[in-house]
């Protein structure tokens, strides 16, 4: 398909408007697409057919190995394009490596992207070193987005939830106008910044948490959760949803020194002191156990469990790394971080290079 472009450009001359590698990258894409549905028939699923992309959803394109450079006049950074020209960038960061490829995104708010990645040739001699005793157990939920082994507990802010009425409001704009009229494509935007604004805000609020378990933390333990199965029940899906453990997860794995997910089974029926088996409803919020009369948050002792279940795949025992007492307190006497301290975390940069960043 690359050399038809060639005899496609004599007949149609607007793809001189654009560059050679931008439309290599497209047919790159369609062919991919095309060995995947293959793949997946030979499978025994049921694929159907390609189709086009809407003009509305088609909002990337790529510049690969040429056609791209970063230039700097002044104090202000500019990304040239070629047949495009200079574009002004807020650029956050000095760019490292060699530069490979470009892609170039569109939001549906109407922001724009670049990112850029880059070949970095990392030493395997700078192994960081991973201490034990600096290890942690999360156990994520609803109501507390996340409760750790340490007793610290982080509110569950549900975004989500609290922009329910403006994106009722937003989809009743919608609604009212006409398909195809300019007035309706405007109230799809806003309705847009709506759900960006939502991303954001998510984003942002893991980010600031899952750097601070990655400061304080040298391993880190979370129980490896069936979201696919939790979010069939219908009464808690959109909560589920909404807090979005999986983007955490993924967070803490590229900044902490060691992640690792344990089986969630039983980990909030398990007493964290005897090991009994005290079997709870969503409704029941303390563990309390009838045989060693352990009282605690119900989210506190499933945390103690996943750090349990996660220092004995290393052959390493609870007692060894936390004391008795921890396990031996009410939830009135756990000490809570305020809800201020959580926002003021200030966001640093994982130890280890990322491949790509994005420019906004």
């Amino acid at each position: 398909m690359n050399y038809i472009l060639t005899e496609l450009k004599q007949q149609e001359s607007w793809l001189y408007n654009y560059h050679s590698k931008m439309l290599q990258s497209v047919s790159t894409q369609l062919e991919s697409a095309e060995k995947t549905l293959i793949e997946r028939s030979k499978k025994g699923h049921n694929t159907g057919k390609l189709r086009f992309a809407r003009y509305g959803e088609y909002r990337t394109f790529t510049y690969n190995q040429s056609g791209y450079k970063f230039e700097k006049y002044g104090k202000q950074d500019y990304l040239y394009l070629s047949k495009i020209g200079y574009i002004e960038i807020r650029q956050h960061r000095m760019i490292p490596g060699n530069i490979k490829q470009v892609i170039v995104t569109r939001s549906k708010s109407g922001k724009w992207h670049a990112c850029v990645t880059c070949y970095i040739v990392e030493s395997t001699l700078n192994i960081p070193k991973i201490s034990f005793e600096k290890a942690v157990g999360i156990d994520v939920g609803i109501k507390s987005f996340a409760y750790d082994s340490d007793g610290h507990q982080t509110p569950n802010p549900l975004n989500l939830k609290k922009m329910l009425k403006p994106l009722s409001r937003a989809q009743r704009s919608i609604s009212r106008k006409v398909k195809g009229s300019n007035n309706r494509k405007k109230a799809v935007k806003f309705y847009q910044i709506i759900h960006e604004r939502i991303k954001n805000r998510r984003k942002d609020f893991q980010h600031k948490l899952s750097t601070q378990y990655a400061k304080n933390h040298d391993v880190v333990f979370v129980e490896k959760l069936e979201k696919l199965n939790m979010v069939k029940n219908k009464k808690l899906s959109r909560s589920i949803m909404d807090s979005s453990w999986g983007t955490f997860v993924q967070k803490l794995e590229y900044k902490c020194k060691l992640l690792v997910e344990v089986p969630a089974r039983n980990t909030t029926i398990n007493c964290s002191r005897c090991g009994n088996k005290v079997p709870k409803s969503l409704a029941v919020r303390i563990h309390r156990c009838d045989k060693c009369n352990l009282v605690i948050d119900r989210d506190y002792n499933a945390s103690i469990n996943i750090l349990q279940k996660g220092l004995d795949i290393f052959g390493i025992g609870l007692d060894m790394k936390l004391p008795q007492e921890l396990r031996e307190v009410t939830p009135v006497e756990i000490s809570m971080r305020s809800v201020k301290q959580e926002v003021a975390v200030m966001t640093v940069f994982s130890k280890e290079k990322p491949k790509s960043f994005s420019i906004g």
